[in-house]
């Protein structure tokens, strides 16, 4: 499973790559472009595991670096929204307008939100194991989705927007081969 390293391909990796670094800097809770990045692999990488192994690899060094000092543990359920959320991508693919980035955008917020919290209801001893207590967590997360959404749709603009202004100033360098 190589990724074949055309022109194309190098440009995502780079918009990619300068993504992350906005993960491994200080932000707010939950606003990081893991997410954005899931979805822009999703849509342009014409291999489909890499789509959606690039942004399980970038989460789990990026959690390496990060959380290694501090004994944490990476969360299935963020892997299993990210998986979602470039399967989301993969029906973006041919229909790269506004509109339909910032819905995909929207939807890949709800995916993670609702994954993971679903996965810290079941996976952890916080909160009761019956409909009230995932209730209950789902309203504790709230004041933290606002930071999901705005950094989905601001990472989605960043990284989407690149991909759309150099296609527009280099269409050759991007042609799908």
């Amino acid at each position: 499973m190589i990724l074949k390293l055309n022109a194309r391909n190098i440009v995502i990796l780079i918009l990619v790559g300068l993504a992350i670094i906005a993960r491994l800097i200080p932000h707010w809770p939950n606003f990081t472009p893991v997410a954005a990045i899931a979805l822009f692999c999703g849509c342009y990488l014409k291999d489909r595991r890499w789509a959606i192994a690039i942004p399980i690899i970038v989460m789990l060094i990026s959690d390496m670096i990060l959380f290694i000092s501090k004994g944490y543990s990476p969360s299935v359920s963020v892997y299993a929204s990210l998986m979602l959320i470039s399967t989301l991508g993969f029906l973006l693919k041919g229909r790269e307008q506004r509109q339909t980035i910032m819905v995909a955008s929207l939807v890949g917020s709800l995916i993670f939100f609702f994954v993971t919290n679903f996965g810290v209801w079941l996976l952890n001893d916080y909160y009761s194991k019956n409909l009230a207590g995932l209730a209950t967590c789902y309203i504790k997360a709230i004041p933290f989705f606002r930071y999901t959404v705005m950094g989905d749709l601001f990472f989605n603009l960043l990284l989407f927007g690149s991909f759309a202004l150099i296609r527009w100033r280099k269409p050759a360098l991007l042609k799908a081969d």
